[in-house]
């Protein structure tokens, strides 16, 4: 469930991009005015505001956030106003540079969104970059963690509930021995991973701990916990199993280590405030007893608190 909290009545997209024209007009700039225009919303109105300003004003909403904005609000505010796709297009770019790069969060836009979005991904991708994001990624990455992640971006997974018990029994029995040989980049594990359905993939898992009295994340924890590819691989299983968990897990690492990780906290809250982070405050909640939100406004401040705030449906729109 969403979290985005949208205004019973939303004016008009020529009426929004009028009144965000006058938050940057004059001396200073308006933060709290653009906060309670685009945090309240949707994708789809977002885009028509994008639109009807670059026609009324002669110039890209998004250039006119990036001069009149900084730091970490400026991020929020920039990634939220982009299109899903784009926006998820910018962040699996970012991932493959030198001083940016981060297999985390290719695996995540691979294994946290549809076929239908990760499509878009890789659509806007094509449009923004003028190459593809499996060209990027392979150059960008060695070995292992090459063939899963190629594998995994370049997915387009089966999004219906209809499983196959035969093919997870087998399937289970498969992963089970390269678990236990420790051929943890075995082809056929990154096949599984990267092809099957979502539920096909839970009903192996099912399956795997039915035959084998435990989880699969509790396998593989069995490994070398200093091994990056195994880490990366339970964070796949966990995307692609319970998504709400991973994203619980990078948020508490976000908010309660040593200087917040703002990078990863407003992702996470862009990305999943029109999808599923009431669902993710919840769990984080129950695992933490704390409210997410509580938790973020410790750590945060200013005009950042408070679009990470709105789009937590927190505030009083």
């Amino acid at each position: 469930m969403a979290t985005l909290k949208v205004s019973s009545h939303v004016p008009s997209p020529s009426e929004d991009a009028e009144q965000l024209k006058s938050a940057f007009d004059g001396w200073g700039t308006n933060e709290d005015l653009i906060i309670s225009i685009l945090a309240h919303r949707s994708a789809e109105q977002r885009k028509l505001i994008r639109q009807t300003y670059h026609e009324a004003c002669g110039e890209d909403l998004l250039k006119t956030l990036d001069k009149e904005l900084t730091s970490d609000f400026e991020r929020a505010i920039l990634l939220w106003t982009l299109e899903p796709g784009e926006r998820d297009a910018l962040l699996a770019n970012e991932a493959t540079k030198r001083w940016t790069s981060s297999n985390q969060v290719l695996m995540e836009v691979a294994c946290t969104r549809t076929s239908t979005q990760l499509l878009h991904a890789r659509q806007a991708y094509h449009a923004r970059y003028k190459k593809s994001i499996e060209e990027d990624v392979a150059h960008h990455t060695t070995g292992d963690f090459r063939k899963l992640l190629v594998s995994l971006v370049s997915s387009y997974r089966y999004e219906g509930d209809e499983v196959n018990m035969t093919l997870a029994t087998q399937e289970a029995k498969l992963i089970h021995e390269k678990i236990k040989d420790k051929h943890y980049s075995d082809e056929d594990v990154i096949r599984i991973l990267s092809t099957r359905s979502k539920a096909q993939i839970n009903a192996t898992f099912n399956r795997y701990q039915d035959e084998h009295g435990e989880e699969i994340l509790k396998s593989l924890e069995e490994g070398d916990e200093d091994d990056k590819f195994l880490g990366l691989l339970r964070s796949t299983i966990q995307c692609l199993t319970r998504p709400e968990l991973y994203f619980v897990d990078v948020l508490r690492s976000a908010i309660n280590k040593t200087g917040t990780d703002e990078g990863a906290l407003t992702r996470i809250v862009t990305t999943r405030a029109e999808i599923d982070l009431k669902v993710i405050g919840e769990e984080y909640q129950r695992r933490n007893s704390i409210p997410l939100e509580k938790a973020i406004t410790k750590d945060t401040r200013g005009d950042y608190e408070k679009m990470l705030v709105a789009l937590l449906g927190e505030d009083d729109a």
